[in-house]
């Protein structure tokens, strides 16, 4: 019987024991202190730059590394919902969020308008710079713009006039302001305005009077007369030529004498000075009606008087 040999087989391979098995390495977790504002996801090291997330804020950017933070610094502010720091808007030193209304004060070369809650390089108008506490601060309600104190205007609001440095309110005509009862009285009857509630504290005359040494008449005294003045809506007395007693329209134009002075024409000479040349060229002069020449009348006072 023919013996069949059999198949050559190859020895068992050895099992290989877990130590021999190539495993990849784990990073190893930090087993450490995390800093007392790293949050409850841990930390992967000591520092306040190395936590998983933050117990109050976190401050920075993936590029510029973040930390977290107990309170955000100046120029930013606490956003409690994502527990972040976020910038403020420019000029801002601190803020209640993004917004430009939301500043709670300023960066330096900044005033703080408190009304608005905004941080301005300049105070706008109704508001001046008080420089000690960098704030813009209220005009007073009359005036348009300010400086330095509430009530030292520069500018009025419409229905005031600056007067020394103040806006008084405009009155009504024949109305005055009265700076002790901050109001508007009443001028006296003479007066279309005034500045104070007197005879003589007139600015023009009311309708009918005319301007007469400070005070408002119904008629100028002798030796005066009417007359208009540009831009005034009265009349001015003005005195008469010093030899007439009255006179009208104009200060030459003598209505009456004073005494020792005799009316030719519209002038007023003295009595001595009037004396005639020869009597028929006198008499030819004033029928011919020369009467008012001024030559004529040094010649032939005496004809030039004689009534017809």
């Amino acid at each position: 019987m023919l013996e069949l040999s059999a198949p050559e087989l190859e020895p068992p391979k050895a099992a290989l024991s877990p130590s021999q098995v190539e495993v990849p390495e784990d990073e190893e977790d930090y087993t450490g202190v995390c800093h007392p504002e790293c949050g409850d996801k841990g930390c992967d090291g000591p520092n306040a730059d190395q936590c998983l997330n933050c117990v109050h804020f976190s401050l920075g950017s993936v590029k510029t590394s973040r930390k977290c933070v107990s309170v955000c610094p100046l120029g930013y502010f606490g956003d409690t919902a994502a527990r972040r720091c976020r910038r403020c808007h420019k000029g801002c030193e601190t803020c209640s969020s993004r917004a430009a209304t939301q500043c709670l004060s300023c960066r330096r070369g900044f005033y703080h308008h408190q009304e608005m809650n905004t941080c301005v390089t300049l105070c706008p108008a109704g508001f001046y710079a008080d420089e000690s506490q960098k704030n813009c601060l209220k005009c007073h309600p009359s005036c348009k713009k300010c400086v330095d104190e509430p009530e030292k205007c520069t500018v009025c609001k419409e229905g005031f006039s600056l007067a020394r440095g103040s806006c008084i309110p405009d009155c009504e005509p024949g109305t005055y302001f009265d700076s002790e009862l901050i109001r508007c009285g009443e001028c006296h009857h003479t007066c279309g305005t005034c500045v104070g509630p007197g005879r003589e504290e007139c600015i023009h005359c009311a309708k009918n009077f005319h301007f007469h040494d400070w005070k408002c008449v119904p008629a100028c005294g002798e030796g005066f007369y009417p007359e208009e003045m540009p831009g005034l809506p009265h009349k001015v007395c003005r005195r008469c030529d010093e030899n007439c007693l009255s006179c009208a329209g104009s200060s030459r134009n003598c209505s009456r004498c004073k005494t020792g002075f005799t009316q030719l024409g519209t002038s007023c000479i003295t009595n001595h000075t009037c004396s005639n040349a020869d009597e028929t060229f006198c008499e030819m002069v004033k029928s011919n009606r020369l009467c008012e020449r001024k030559l004529f009348i040094q010649f032939c006072c005496r004809t030039c008087l004689l009534a017809g």
